[in-house]
C-alpha cells in the first residue's frame, strides 16, 4: 500500500509540472523577449571588473611597473581610506601570484614601504591557499598540507611587519585573520587579531567578511554563532555600509554553502532570520544607484538567494541593478561564476515571463536612474565579427534557421565576413540564445559543415575570439591587460586546437601570440594573419555593423524556426539575399529531374506501382523543377539588371 501511495504521489507531482509547463510555455514564448529587454547584454558581462583606477594598478603591474599600485595604495594609506584599501590589497596580491617581478622591484626599491608589505603579506597568504585549494579538507593530499602550512608561516613575520609599520591601519589585521583560519589558529589567537582589527576600524567591513568565515560551520565555528555575529555587526552598522548585508551572506553560507545542514549539536537556523537578512540587504541595495560596483556583490549573493526564495520579480530588479557586474561568489559555488551568473538571469527572465498572463503585456521597465544596459559610448559595450572560413553563399544556406538577422559580407580566399545586423525587435529566440547572439548563430552555421568560424570580439579594452568547429566551442581566449595571462597548458591547447582548425603546422607563432595581454589589438589581428584567415575590417571594435561599408555585403533577415527548416529544405530564397546559386547546386537538382522525370511517367504507366507513390514521385518532380525554374528566373534577372 506504501508502494502505491508514493507511486500515485509521483504520478500526481509529474502531471502537476506537466501542466504547469503547458500553462507556462505559451507566456515564456510570447513574453520572453520583453521581459528584462534592458539588461546588458550577455558580452558585456565581466567578472568581477576592477574599478578604472585599480584596472590602471593591475594593468601597470603585469607589465612590470609597480609606480601605480605604489601611488594607488599610497592615497588610501594617507586618506585612510580603510575599505577601498582592503579591497585593492588582494587584487593586487593576485596579480603578483601570476607575475612577481613588479612586486620583487617595488620590495627592492623601498624594502620597508608599508605598503609594499602589506601586498606581499597578502601575496603570501594567497600563495598557500593557491596550493592547499579550495577543496574539503579530506581532497588534499598531506604534501599540499605541509606546503600550506610552511607558506603561512613565512607569511608571520612579513604580516608583523606590515602591522608595525602602518599601526594605525586595519587592512594587515584583515590579512592577519585569513591567516588564523588557514593555520588553525585556536580561538584565543582569532580573538586577538579581531580585537586588534576593531580597535582601527569597527566597521571595517573586509576584516567582518574574514570573521565570519573563521566562525562559520565548515571552519571553527556554527551556523548559530555565525548568524549572531553578523546579526549584531549589521545592528551596529552604519546607514549605507556594506555590513547590513552580513547577514545576507550567513544566510548564503547556510543556505548555498552547507545546504541549511544543522550544525553539530545544533538545530536547524529560524527561517525568519533569513528573511530578515533579505530584507535588510534590500534596503542596502536601494540606497545606492544601478550599476555601482560598490555593492555589486551585494547584489549579486542577493539575487541568487531571492531565486531560491521563489521571488523571481525581485531577483530581476536586483540584476537589473547589478548591470555588468557579475561576482565571482556566491555563482562559483555552484560551477563556472560568469556561467551560472548568466544562466541564472536568463532563468529568472523566463520564470517572469511565465507569470504574466498571456493577453497582457509585461509592466515597462522604470527606473530613477534609467536602465542598466550599456551605452554605446560605455567601455563595456561588445562588438563582435565572425570570420567564417566558407563563400557568403554557404554560409547563407546555414545559417537559415539561426534565429538572428546577419550582414555577410564576401572576404578573401573564399571566406566570409559575418556581424549581427540591427533588429530593434528581436524575436523570443534572439532572447534565449544566451552568450552573445553572433556566437550563437555561428554555432548553426558550423554545425553538420566542414569549416569552423573564428568570433572575433572587443569589449573596452579587452580583446578576444571563441572557436566554432562542428556546432561546438573548441577553444577560446581573451587578451585583457589587467588579468593574468592563462597557464602554458591552457594556451597550448587553445594553440593547437587552432593549428588543426585551419591547417597550421607550427604552433610555436600561435602560442607566442597567446602567452601575453600587451597590445591586445595587436596580438589579434597578428593571429588572424597567422591562421590565414583574411585581414579584421578597419573599424573593428569601435562602432557596430562595420561591414556596411564592404562592398556586396547583404543581410540575412531573420526567420522563425519553421520558416528557417522550410526554408533550408526549400532553397526558397524569400528574405534572403540574391547571391548566386553554385554549380553544384544546379548540377544536383538537375540531375534529380532527370531521374524523377522517368521515374514519374513509369510511376502513372505501371499498374503495380500505385497512386500514391505515383502522387509522391510527381510532388518531387514538380518541386525540383519549381526551384530550377525560380532560380533560372532570378539568374536572368540578375544578368537583366547587370
Amino acid at each position: 500500500m506504501a508502494a502505491t501511495s508514493h507511486s500515485l504521489q509521483w504520478m500526481t507531482v509529474t502531471m502537476t509540472a506537466t501542466l504547469r509547463t503547458l500553462i507556462t510555455l505559451p507566456r515564456m514564448l510570447r513574453h520572453g523577449a520583453a521581459v528584462g529587454a534592458h539588461l546588458p547584454p550577455d558580452a558585456s558581462v565581466v567578472l568581477d571588473p576592477p574599478t578604472p583606477e585599480l584596472r590602471t594598478a593591475l594593468t601597470a603591474a603585469y607589465a612590470g611597473d609597480h609606480a601605480p599600485a605604489r601611488d594607488l595604495l599610497a592615497a588610501t594609506r594617507l586618506g585612510a581610506e580603510w575599505e577601498r584599501r582592503g579591497g585593492y590589497v588582494p587584487r593586487l596580491a593576485e596579480s603578483a601570484l601570476h607575475s612577481p617581478g613588479w612586486l620583487d622591484a617595488w620590495l627592492a626599491e623601498s624594502p620597508r614601504d608599508p605598503d609594499a608589505l602589506l601586498v606581499k603579506a597578502e601575496h603570501r597568504v594567497q600563495q598557500a591557499w593557491e596550493i592547499r585549494t579550495g577543496a574539503r579538507a579530506s581532497d588534499v593530499s598531506p604534501d599540499q598540507f605541509r606546503a600550506f602550512f610552511a607558506l603561512l608561516d613565512d607569511a608571520v613575520p612579513v604580516i608583523s611587519a606590515a602591522t608595525e609599520l602602518n599601526p594605525t591601519d586595519p587592512v594587515p589585521w584583515q590579512v592577519a585573520l585569513t591567516h588564523a583560519r588557514g593555520s588553525q589558529a585556536p580561538r584565543a589567537v582569532f580573538d586577538a587579531y579581531w580585537a586588534e582589527a576593531t580597535a582601527r576600524a569597527p566597521h571595517h567591513y573586509g576584516c567582518h567578511l574574514s570573521a565570519l568565515q573563521y566562525l562559520c560551520d565548515k571552519w571553527y565555528g556554527s551556523h548559530e554563532e555565525m548568524f549572531d555575529f553578523a546579526e549584531r555587526a549589521a545592528a551596529e552598522a552604519l546607514p549605507g555600509s556594506k555590513l547590513n548585508a552580513l547577514p545576507l551572506l550567513a544566510a548564503v553560507e547556510y543556505d548555498v554553502v552547507a545546504d541549511g545542514a544543522p550544525s553539530e549539536g545544533g538545530g536547524p537556523i529560524d527561517r525568519s532570520r533569513i528573511h530578515a537578512a533579505l530584507r535588510r540587504a534590500q534596503e542596502l541595495s536601494d540606497a545606492y544607484p544601478h550599476d555601482d560596483p560598490e555593492v555589486a556583490g551585494v547584489r549579486n549573493h542577493l539575487a541568487l538567494m531571492l531565486i531560491l526564495a521563489d521571488r523571481h520579480g525581485e531577483a530581476l530588479e536586483q540584476f537589473r541593478a547589478v548591470g555588468v557586474h557579475a561576482t565571482e561568489y556566491p555563482w562559483a559555488y555552484l560551477g563556472d561564476a560568469r556561467g551560472e551568473f548568466l544562466d541564472f538571469r536568463a532563468g529568472v527572465r523566463m520564470q517572469v515571463a511565465a507569470r504574466v498572463p498571456f493577453f497582457s503585456r509585461p509592466k515597462p521597465y522604470e527606473s530613477q536612474a534609467g536602465p542598466s544596459a550599456v551605452s554605446p559610448s560605455s567601455p563595456s559595450v561588445p562588438y563582435c565579427l565572425a570570420l567564417v572560413a566558407a563563400p557568403p553563399h554557404a554560409v547563407v544556406d546555414a545559417a537559415l534557421m539561426c534565429g538572428v538577422p546577419l550582414r555577410i559580407a564576401p572576404a578573401p580566399g573564399r571566406s566570409s565576413y559575418v556581424e549581427l545586423a540591427a533588429d530593434p525587435d528581436p524575436g523570443v529566440r534572439a532572447t534565449l540564445l544566451g552568450e552573445d547572439r553572433l556566437t550563437s548563430a555561428a554555432d548553426n552555421i558550423t554545425t553538420g559543415e566542414p569549416w569552423p568560424a573564428l568570433i572575433l570580439r572587443r569589449t573596452g579594452d579587452r580583446w578576444g575570439f571563441t572557436l566554432l568547429q562542428g556546432g561546438k566551442k573548441v577553444a577560446d581566449h581573451n587578451w585583457d591587460p589587467a588579468a593574468p595571462v592563462p597557464d602554458h597548458a591552457t594556451v597550448t591547447a587553445t594553440a593547437a586546437a587552432l593549428a588543426e582548425a585551419y591547417g597550421v603546422k607550427d604552433t610555436r607563432p600561435l602560442t607566442n601570440l597567446l602567452r601575453g595581454s600587451d597590445a591586445p589589438a595587436r596580438r589579434q589581428s597578428a593571429l588572424v594573419a597567422a591562421l590565414g584567415l583574411p585581414p579584421i575590417p578597419p573599424g573593428f571594435g569601435t562602432r557596430d555593423e562595420i561591414l556596411t561599408t564592404l562592398p556586396d555585403a547583404q543581410i540575412l533577415a531573420r526567420r522563425g524556426f519553421l520558416a528557417g527548416i522550410l526554408d533550408t529544405l526549400s532553397g526558397d530564397p524569400a528574405g534572403r539575399p540574391p547571391l548566386p546559386r553554385r554549380r553544384r547546386w544546379w548540377a544536383l537538382r538537375i540531375t534529380a529531374l532527370l531521374l524523377f522525370t522517368p521515374v514519374t511517367a513509369y510511376a502513372w504507366w505501371s499498374p503495380d506501382i500505385g497512386w500514391l507513390r505515383a502522387s509522391l514521385s510527381t510532388i518531387a518532380t514538380c518541386y525540383v523543377a519549381g526551384q530550377l525554374a525560380g532560380a533560372w528566373r532570378r539568374r536572368r534577372g540578375r544578368v537583366g539588371k547587370g
